[in-house]
């Protein structure tokens, strides 16, 4: 008789497992395909003493390099060693300051693309994170026309969702817990966990209802839900073209042998109402205006990641 499978190995019948971590010690354990990093992610990784020499040999080899080619660079590093580990794609993240220069976004995207190739990691196996404001999108569209395809981060309104099908960017990064945390925190005391739970949860509910867009409309774009804080979020999405998940989550996912079943289909998506929309610059910004969560958390995220560039450019100025 077949021993139960754990919750990890089923979920990868039905969705592409992606490791949200810099920390690439932890990866091989898990196995996933992809890999994501961002800002945040390299910062809590440079400051455990196994990853502190990686600042110092990038310093090391370009002593006269500015700081934002540091920046680039030290993201490039963590990328080589994360494509050493893993069969599929890294998720490498342009500077989050640049979020409303959309030539800027393209310039330094294709300067992270030019210091990947030199490192030997083929453009293939990147994409190019960028911030889901109207600027990051239209970046991307440029970018992808040229063959270098991106992941839009920090996308929490559906017509962040919509603008980035029409640019036909790779892939969007719709946070799932950071939706679930404005609800919650909206809510206050009102809020009753147990009826926001599993597709009930309004992260997971946004997710959804892009997913079911996307394959209704024939829209090629790929969907990873991120930014998770519980389980349940994660196997309520079960079936999404690709999970991006902690390695807290995949820890507990693999030590779990409840059932996981799929939930998202393409095929049940089909059988949906879903018109087809279309936004120019003016009627995207005021939707996401008048998405107050959309509003709020891209400004947060945007935020959070720029402080998190400035402390991890003084921890290489220190080192």
């Amino acid at each position: 008789m077949n021993q139960p499978t754990n919750q990890l190995t089923a979920l990868k019948q039905f969705t592409t497992v992606v490791a949200d971590t810099g920390d690439f010690k932890q990866l091989a354990q898990f196995q996933p395909q992809d890999a994501t990093t961002n800002p945040s992610l390299i910062l809590k990784a440079v400051q455990k003493p196994e990853y502190a020499p990686l600042i110092a040999q990038v310093k090391a080899a370009h002593p006269n390099a500015p700081m934002d080619e540091l920046i680039d660079r030290l993201v490039v590093r963590f990328g080589q060693e994360i494509v050493s580990i893993i069969p599929g794609r890294v998720s490498m993240e342009v500077d989050a300051r640049l979020s409303f220069d959309q030539a800027a976004n393209v310039k330094r995207a294709k300067r992270i693309i030019a210091m990947a190739a030199a490192a030997g990691i083929p453009q293939e196996r990147i994409l190019i994170k960028l911030a889901s404001t109207w600027e990051g999108i239209q970046a991307a569209g440029e970018l992808e026309k040229e063959g270098i395809h991106c992941n839009l981060t920090l996308l929490f309104a559906f017509c962040q969702a919509v603008a980035c099908g029409e640019a036909k960017v790779q892939l969007i990064s719709p946070f799932v817990g950071r939706i679930y945390d404005w609800y919650k925190k909206s809510a206050g005391a009102a809020w009753v966990e147990a009826d926001n739970a599993l597709d009930n949860d309004p992260g997971v509910k946004s997710v959804t209802r892009i997913y079911n867009y996307y394959k209704k409309n024939g829209i090629k774009t790929e969907v990873m839900g991120a930014s998770f804080r519980n389980v349940g979020q994660i196997t309520a999405l079960a079936g999404c073209d690709l999970l991006t998940i902690s390695p807290e989550l995949l820890q507990q996912l693999s030590a779990s042998n409840e059932p996981l079943a799929g939930v998202l289909s393409a095929q049940a998506a089909m059988k949906l109402e879903a018109p087809a929309m279309s936004y120019n610059e003016a009627a995207f910004r005021f939707a996401l205006n008048e998405d107050a969560m959309g509003t709020e958390k891209l400004s947060e995220g945007i935020r959070a990641f720029a402080a998190d560039a400035i402390k991890l450019e003084a921890l290489i100025k220190a080192a």
